[in-house]
Order: C-alpha cells, then sequence, then structure tokens
C-alpha cells in the first residue's frame, strides 16, 4: 500500500511541475511577443466592385487617429477599440483586425453596398445599402445606381408608411442593379401616391408604370418582351406611356400623330442590341470568333421630366401570348347613341 501511495505521489508532481513550466513558457512567450512591436499594415477592402466609398488612405486616418501604429508595441494595440472605431463610419458593414506571425496588422473591411439614391421632396438626398441603411453622399463619387425622386420625408426616424416605402425602394433598387439591362435602360424612378413607382427609360420618351413593388420580375418580364416586338416595329417615340401593372397584360398609350418624330438608324440599332437576348448575342459573337462583350450605357445624372401628353391617343393592349391589337380611341361606340332601327319585311311584300 505505501508503493502504491508513493508513485501516485510522485505523478502528481510531475503533473504539476509540467503545469508550472507550461504557465513560464507562456508567460515567457507572451513578454516576447509584447517586446515585438507592429512592422506594417495591409488593408483589404471588400463588398462592392467598381466604387471605393472609402479607401485606405481613410482607413490609415481612423487607425492611426489615437496613435502611430507601425513601430507601436504588440501590447498596446487595443484591436477590439480599433475595429469598434472603424465600424462608426458609414460605409463600413464591417471591420476585423488580427496581428499574423510577422506582426503585420491585417485589416479586412467590408464596405456597405448602395442600390438606390434617394431624393426627397424637401431637396434632401442619400444613398441607400442593400440592407436599408442610409448612406451619406460622398464627394469622391457617385455610386452608378438607380434614382429614385418623391421621397416624402427627410426625417431619420420614418413613420410606418415611410419606413415601409423605403424598404420598397431598396426591393427595386436591387432588382434593377442585378440586371444590366435594365441597368442600362431605367435612368429614374419617380415615387407616386400609394405608394406606386414610374420609371424614365433613358432611350424613348415614354413612362413606364409598374405599380407596387411586388411581381416584379413578371412585371419585368412582360416589358422586355413588350420592348421586342413594339419598339421594333414602330421605334422609340411611338409611345407616350407603358402599363406593366395589371397580370398578364401590357397596356400601352400610342402618342399622337402630331407628336411623332422618325427615328434616327443609329438609336434604332442600339434598341435592337439591348433587346437582344443575352444568350442570343453570345451565340453571334461565337460564330465570329470574337469575345463576348455587352456594353453598358452611361445614365444621365440630372433628374429627367416626364414626357408631356400631347393629343388623344389611342390604346394599345398586349395580351398574355404576346399579341398586339390596336384599338383606337377615336371609334368606340358611343353608348348615349340609339341603334338604326332595323327594316323589316312583311308578308305579301308590304
Amino acid at each position: 500500500m505505501k508503493k502504491i501511495g508513493w508513485k501516485k505521489r510522485l505523478i502528481q508532481a510531475a503533473w504539476i511541475l509540467a503545469g508550472v513550466g507550461t504557465v513560464v513558457l507562456m508567460g515567457a512567450a507572451m513578454q516576447k511577443k509584447n517586446r515585438k512591436t507592429c512592422t506594417d499594415i495591409k488593408i483589404e477592402i471588400t463588398g462592392i466592385e467598381e466604387n471605393m466609398f472609402i479607401d485606405e488612405k481613410d482607413i490609415l486616418e481612423l487607425v492611426n487617429q489615437s496613435r502611430k501604429v507601425i513601430g507601436a508595441p504588440v501590447s498596446m494595440l487595443n484591436l477590439r477599440s480599433m475595429e469598434t472605431a472603424l465600424e462608426k463610419n458609414p460605409w463600413v458593414k464591417n471591420a476585423e483586425m488580427f496581428l499574423d506571425n510577422q506582426q503585420v496588422l491585417q485589416i479586412q473591411i467590408e464596405e456597405r453596398q448602395p442600390v438606390a439614391r434617394v431624393f426627397t421632396m424637401q431637396g434632401g438626398s442619400f444613398y441607400l445599402d442593400s440592407t436599408g441603411v442610409r448612406l451619406p453622399l460622398s464627394d469622391k463619387l457617385s455610386a452608378r445606381v438607380p434614382m429614385f425622386t418623391g421621397f416624402p420625408s427627410d426625417n431619420l426616424k420614418l413613420s410606418k408608411p415611410d419606413s415601409s416605402l423605403l424598404k420598397d425602394v431598396v426591393k427595386l433598387g436591387r432588382y434593377i442593379l442585378a440586371d444590366s439591362f435594365w441597368t442600362a435602360q431605367v435612368a429614374q424612378v419617380d415615387i407616386e401616391p400609394g405608394r406606386q413607382f414610374e420609371l424614365i427609360p433613358v432611350f424613348g420618351d415614354h413612362v413606364v408604370s409598374i405599380g407596387k413593388a411586388e411581381n416584379l420580375e413578371a412585371k419585368f418580364n412582360r416589358l422586355y418582351t413588350f420592348y421586342k416586338q413594339a419598339w421594333l416595329q414602330h421605334g422609340i417615340h411611338y409611345y407616350e406611356k407603358i402599363n406593366v401593372q395589371f397580370d398578364k397584360q401590357v397596356v400601352a398609350v400610342k402618342k399622337g400623330m402630331g407628336g411623332m418624330r422618325q427615328d434616327s438608324t443609329a438609336a434604332l440599332e442600339l434598341i435592337r442590341q439591348m433587346t437582344t437576348p443575352v444568350a442570343d448575342i453570345s451565340a453571334v459573337l461565337a460564330e465570329k470568333n470574337q469575345p463576348v462583350k455587352i456594353d453598358s450605357v452611361a445614365r444621365p445624372a440630372v433628374i429627367v421630366q416626364k414626357p408631356v401628353k400631347e393629343t388623344v391617343p389611342a390604346k394599345t393592349v398586349t395580351n398574355i401570348n404576346n399579341k398586339i391589337n390596336t384599338k383606337p380611341l377615336s371609334n368606340k361606340a358611343d353608348p348615349k347613341k340609339k341603334p338604326e332601327p332595323k327594316a323589316v319585311m312583311k308578308k305579301g311584300g308590304k
């Protein structure tokens, strides 16, 4: 029994010595690390491809705000506090920091993605990111995103209807940006009463009524089909208003004959290119052994005025089968006019 107890105490002593040694080694390693200094800073910014609303210079200014980081002892760097300071910038969605084995401070920044620029009725303007967060305008550049006009409030704290409307703006802006054709074609979106939206296109003197920001894929598919069928037949100035908010149909209002204008060959050719499906373009270029390249069209930076209505238009209705039927309004039967009496033949020729 005494022999067994002696072995047990020896094992316990060994574990204690190992634990003490580990603590000593860790302490020595920590002291050695604390004596080291930050050798460099490397910054990586992700989350946005074309626009950089916050750059490496801005990050370095924020990081070095309290003290210069390069050359500072590692023990003096409060990485969590530095991350919090970076995330206070409205364009920074998330910030991560760590020191690698060479004492290089690695900074990873995720920038917010703007999806819409909103103009209020009071004259204010701001960006919206993909999560609905308001972003300030930048002195460096302007984001190439859809412009929305007529938002009813400048207040940071919105009412429930205005907050819901802002969510619709984000939804519609994200849908337009997801498609290269609509990004090129939609110059402006006007906010109408009742959470309704109207599109002002880059090409054509018409407006497109899409109603509420719901069933967007079906509405834009109907509009795309109408563009391919109707525009190639009549040109880009033939219609005054196109309405796609009704299910399975497109209602188009034609301009009066006095307002008709001739379309240039170059404009029509550009519309033909824009309304050709991407797959078809790829096939054509593949036959010519040319690389596939789809050019985007820059949108105007100014707010576009709606076209002025002219003479009494006629209405064109496109049904679900994509067949176009023209119904002149001037030929409608007068509901007040009584029908002509029909002649009745009596027996005997009388």
